[in-house]
C-alpha cells in the first residue's frame, strides 16, 4: 500500500513529513484570482512561475499567508525530494459553483473543494487506491477525538471510502456517482505521544543548527478561515490585510457572510479598538485545521 503524508505547511505536518518518511508527500494550494492578491506583490516572480509550473495552473496568489510557499519549498530541501503540489478550483470558482453561498463553520466546503478533493483526484490518477495516509494529529485530547471520529467513518478493514464520479448514467445525460476505497488513515504522532511542545522544540533546534532552515508562516490555512474566532480574525487582518480584504470583497459581491454573526468588514475594525498580541491566542482561536 502506497504511503502518503498530507502536508498543510504548518509545523506539525512538516514534522510528520521529516520524521515519518512516506512514498508521497502532498500539499494542496489554495489559489485566488484577484490581482490585488498577487503573490509577494510581484517581488518574486521567478518563484511564482515555478509554482505555476508545479501545479500546471496559473498561480496568481493565495489567501493563505504568502510565506506558506517558502515553507513547502524549504521542506523539499530538508526532505531531499520533491513534494507533490496540487491545486483545484480557485476560491472564486468554488464560490461561483455554490451560487454565491460562502463557506461557514457549519458548511466548510472550502476545505473539501480546495484541499481534500484535489489530493484525492491526484492520488486516484497516479496511485493504486487505497493508500495509507498519515494525518498530522498530535497527542492532545481534541486531536485524539478527531482521529477517532475519522476512524469511525471507515469500513471493517479500516478503509475510508470517497464519493466521486465513477461514470455516466445509462442515457449519458448525468454523472454516475459512487464510492471508491480511498485511504487507510494513520496517526503516528498520536501513536508516539507527540505533543505540540516537542514539535515546537524540534523546529526551534532545527532552524538553529541546520543549514536548510524552514521558513514557517505565522499561521497556515487561510487568513480568513471560517473556523477562526472573530477576535483572532481581526488580528490576522492586521497581519495580512490584503488577504483579509479578499474575504471582505467576497461578502460585498455575494451579499452573504462567512460568519453569520457579523461581517468580515466589521471584524477587521475590531483591531482599531484594542491592541492584540500574538500571545493572546491559542489554536482554538486560530481554527487549526490539521489538513
Amino acid at each position: 500500500m502506497t504511503t502518503v503524508n498530507s502536508i498543510s505547511g504548518g509545523k506539525t505536518s512538516s514534522y510528520l513529513a521529516v520524521n515519518y518518511p512516506a512514498d508521497i508527500n502532498i500539499f494542496s494550494l489554495v489559489r485566488v484570482e484577484r490581482k490585488a492578491n498577487l503573490w509577494m506583490k510581484g517581488k518574486d516572480e521567478k518563484t511564482r512561475q515555478l509554482i505555476s509550473d508545479k501545479i500546471g495552473k496559473e498561480f496568481i496568489g493565495t489567501v493563505e499567508m504568502d510565506d506558506i510557499i517558502y515553507t513547502i519549498l524549504d521542506l523539499e530541501q530538508v526532505l531531499g525530494k520533491e513534494i507533490t503540489w496540487v491545486s483545484g478550483d480557485t476560491f472564486e470558482q468554488v464560490i461561483k459553483k455554490r451560487k454565491g453561498y460562502l463557506p461557514n463553520m457549519m458548511s466548510r466546503f472550502c476545505t473539501t473543494d480546495m484541499k481534500i478533493i484535489p489530493i484525492f483526484n491526484w492520488l486516484q490518477k497516479n496511485t493504486d487506491l487505497p493508500v495509507e495516509m498519515r494525518i498530522g494529529y498530535r497527542y492532545e485530547k481534541r486531536e485524539v477525538l478527531r482521529s477517532k471520529n475519522m476512524l469511525e467513518r471507515a469500513d471493517e478493514k479500516g478503509i475510508e471510502h470517497f464519493k466521486t464520479i465513477i461514470g455516466k448514467s445509462k442515457n449519458g445525460n448525468q454523472n454516475k456517482w459512487g464510492e471508491v476505497p480511498y485511504r487507510k488513515a494513520k496517526f503516528p504522532l498520536i501513536d508516539d505521544l507527540i505533543t505540540k511542545d516537542k514539535i515546537t522544540n524540534f523546529w526551534n533546534e532545527w532552524n538553529t543548527l541546520s543549514k536548510n532552515k524552514v521558513r514557517f508562516a505565522y499561521r497556515n490555512n487561510c487568513v480568513g478561515c471560517v473556523n477562526r474566532q472573530p477576535l483572532f480574525l481581526s488580528h490576522m487582518a492586521n497581519k495580512d490585510e490584503e488577504s483579509f480584504n479578499w474575504f471582505i470583497e467576497q461578502e460585498n459581491k455575494t451579499g452573504n457572510q462567512f460568519n453569520k454573526e457579523t461581517s468580515y468588514d466589521r471584524i477587521k475594525r475590531f483591531a482599531k479598538q484594542t491592541v492584540l498580541f500574538d500571545d493572546d491566542f491559542n489554536e482554538c482561536d486560530s481554527g487549526y485545521c490539521g489538513i
